[in-house]
């Protein structure tokens, strides 16, 4: 119909201002993020005077959304990090050696002495002093043995037990080791983020990348070398029972126990059991703090289960040393005092006030399950960034430059009606950018250029249907009824499956390919928005007002 209602172009006029507001801030970059980043401080309580300055650099009252930089537009660092899952299987296996000892312990009578032996990594090999309980031993243990929760090992146990002789050999199961592969890249990945959120990045990209890599791309960052410190460190922080103190650091530790550094103490190692009383992963708090000499210290507590095991073992070993082991070097080792409910304490040690708040930091983010390799690390420099917004500008302007100047020389006042039209759409683009919270990269840029070229698209399918149906001598009216009516299935068609592809990029696509399908799959419906209705709407508006007898388009 070539009337269209009120409500309808307030609707399409409202819509497009919107888009408009929506982008404002973009034109204002650097204002605006200065303005965000004030709010935010004042937020968590840093109100000073510069910060209050900063934020009335943009009205409170306007859009303040912002499109994100990626990574080849703002600079930072990538990394390509590889999880060393087989590191869990020995973990794993030293932390249930207890509880298997204390299985077999009433079993004495039948089964005879009970010795760890030296076990393969993944592997516990435990010796019996009487092989004819062999049978009994094996029983038992597979007691311990617990379902796996998943699909893929349904109806399988997380250990095997097996008997050979006298020695009693419990492995992982092939399905446990499936599971728990799928699971440490997923905790991992989890306090990645967990970790580069602490410190405040924006937009970063961290993504699963096959079975057992994790790409890790961070805009806005120094460099890769700093990335690493902030992800690199795996702060696995244990409490071990001790077993001796010296300062020999080849010396036998005895099967079950390991030598470890003192981080205070020059060329003092202690011995301590291999298997933990508590980890760090039944933290549920850490802050940096102060001990009662005022030094820099990190307090902390224990979730439910660990504040029972921390408090029980407290109160069975008072006046015996008890280590507190952060990646593998002892950090301190107090003697128990008293038995200490409630799961709560303080690590102590020759701390600085940003390193006991950088330790804060990682325990609190959580230990990572296993250690990273990092297979590729690139640092792109802001300049680099700089460069490729200045292409993406050029590129941009001359594309949107040709487009406008080509549909004026052919459409005559139709192409200028066909270029406010694409300008409300580029805004729109950004509009719907900046509040989704996108990230712009550069194939991203790549796509606002094709956006432009495509957008006229549809405009021209209906100019040109326009003027077949002049020719056959209708009426202004009739021929621009007709033109919408006839040329929209072909511009749906078009665009839909357009928008398919853009669908499918951006779902088995990462990084850049995503990037560009953002960007490709928001054109394509702003421009089939402006096309179909705002450039209708101000042909009709224009037509209303001239009451033309003839047009020529």
């Amino acid at each position: 119909m070539f009337q269209i209602n009120l409500w309808r172009r307030v609707l399409i006029w409202l819509l497009c201002l919107t888009g408009v507001a929506l982008a404002l801030p973009n034109a204002f970059y650097t204002r605006v993020e200065q303005h965000n980043d004030a709010i935010v401080a004042i937020e968590q309580g840093a109100d000073t005077p510069e910060n209050q300055r900063l934020a009335e650099l943009w009205p409170n009252w306007l859009p303040s959304d912002l499109v994100n930089l990626g990574l080849d537009l703002r600079g930072g660092a990538h990394l390509l990090a590889e999880v060393q899952v087989r590191d869990v299987y020995e973990s794993r296996m030293e932390a249930m050696w207890p509880e298997i000892r204390d299985t077999l312990r009433p079993l004495r009578d039948t089964v005879g002495t009970i010795r760890l032996q030296k076990s393969p990594p993944g592997t516990l090999h435990v010796r019996i002093g009487d092989a004819e309980g062999m049978n009994r031993a094996v029983a038992a243990v597979k007691d311990l043995a617990r379902p796996i929760q998943t699909l893929t090992g349904a109806g399988s146990t997380d250990i095997t037990v097996r008997g050979q002789g006298d020695m009693l050999i419990v492995t992982l199961s092939d399905a446990e080791k499936q599971a728990s592969d799928d699971r440490t890249v997923r905790q991992a990945l989890e306090i990645v983020r967990r970790r580069i959120d602490e410190v405040g990045t924006r937009e970063p990209t961290i993504q699963r990348q096959g079975s057992d890599r994790i790409l890790i791309q961070v805009p806005g960052i120094g460099s890769a070398a700093e990335l690493k410190e902030i992800i690199g460190t795996t702060a696995q922080l244990t409490f071990n029972p001790v077993v001796g103190r010296g300062t020999d650091a080849n010396s036998n530790p005895g099967l079950g126990n390991k030598i470890l550094p003192s981080i205070d103490e020059n060329g003092v190692y202690y011995t301590i059991e291999s298997a933990p009383v508590v980890t760090g992963e039944e933290l549920v708090d850490a802050q940096p703090s102060f001990d009662q000499n005022g030094r820099p210290a990190v307090s902390f507590r224990f979730n439910t289960s660990g504040a029972r095991k921390f408090g029980n073992y407290t109160a069975e070993n008072i006046g015996s040393p008890f280590a507190i082991v952060l990646d593998d070097e002892v950090i301190s080792a107090p003697v128990i005092q008293s038995h200490i409910p409630g799961g709560s304490g303080i690590i102590t040690g020759n701390f600085t006030v940003e390193e006991s708040t950088n330790l804060a930091v990682l325990l609190r983010a959580g230990a990572l399950p296993a250690g990273l390799d990092f297979l590729e690390e690139r640092t792109i420099g802001p300049e680099l960034g700089q460069d490729s917004i200045d292409a993406g500008k050029i590129a941009t302007l001359v594309a949107f430059v040709a487009v406008l100047v080509f549909m004026v020389l052919s459409y005559g006042l139709f192409g200028v009606f066909a270029n406010v039209a694409l300008i409300l759409n580029v805004a729109m683009i950004f509009g719907l950018l900046s509040l989704i919270g996108a990230t712009l990269t550069l194939p991203g840029i790549a796509g606002i250029v094709l956006t432009v070229g495509m957008a006229v698209d549809a405009n021209v399918l209906v100019f040109e249907r326009i003027r077949e149906e002049l020719k056959s001598a209708r009426g202004p009216v009739r021929a621009i009824e007709l033109g919408y009516e006839r040329a929209l299935s072909a511009i749906l068609d078009a665009n839909i499956t357009t928008f398919i592809t853009a669908v499918i990029l951006f779902t088995m696509g990462s990084g850049p390919v995503r990037g560009f399908a953002v960007t490709l799959g928001l054109g394509i419906l702003t421009s089939v928005f402006t096309a179909i209705f705002v450039t209708r709407l101000m042909i009709v508006m224009w037509f209303e007002r001239r009451r033309p007898k003839t047009i020529e388009v």
